[in-house]
């Protein structure tokens, strides 16, 4: 790839330049500002001071990446929290967080859309997620991270929970307002390359 802008986008994210990616190939080719926009977007979002470091931009980004199965960016996100001083245990309960919340995310959104059905209001849900009651990432964090995943899942039941859960662990709103903002831009990476 030879587009400048291409080329500093997969440099900042810490991919190989000769990654095989349509809609990059695509943007490219006419130089679109879109590729300088999502640079941009990227570098603000995983520089947020509402983070306490740079290790919890790259597991929000891993846990996103790890959600849309997109796994060059999986590797690099791995590498940046790593880098920013992850540990094993946190990068497991991290792909563990992501594992939990889609099945959250597919069942409780079930039992939203069947507005009324006491059967599936009322019935015990019968699944276990033991790493969610002591997590390694401690509990602020891991809410936090099971907010944005619920968020990218689209499942409002789960969002409304987390929000309020992650705000009794003591984040504040422009502290969950930056995740969701993370959130959303590693998702249109994911799309994009």
């Amino acid at each position: 790839m030879e587009n400048e802008k291409a080329l500093s986008l997969l440099n900042e994210l810490q991919l190989n330049p000769l990654i095989d990616s349509i809609s990059i190939s695509k943007l490219a080719a006419v130089d679109s500002r879109t590729l300088s926009d999502i640079k941009l977007n990227f570098t603000s979002v995983m520089g947020s001071n509402n983070f306490t470091s740079k290790k919890e931009s790259y597991l929000l980004a891993l846990s996103v990446a790890i959600n849309e199965k997109h796994t060059a960016l999986m590797q690099a996100f791995e590498q940046g929290a790593i880098n920013a001083g992850a540990t094993e245990a946190e990068i497991a309960e991290t792909h563990a967080c992501v594992s939990v919340m889609v099945t959250n995310n597919i069942f409780y959104r079930f039992r939203h859309f069947m507005h009324g059905t006491e059967f599936y209001q009322n019935h015990p849900a019968g699944m276990r997620m033991s790493v969610m009651m002591n997590p390694v990432l401690g509990k602020e964090f891991f809410e936090l991270m099971s907010l944005v995943l619920s968020a990218v899942n689209g499942c409002e039941r789960c969002v409304t929970s987390h929000e309020a859960s992650v705000k009794q662990h003591g984040a504040s709103e422009p502290r969950i307002y930056d995740a969701m903002r993370l959130a959303a831009v590693i998702k249109s990476i994911c799309v994009i390359i």
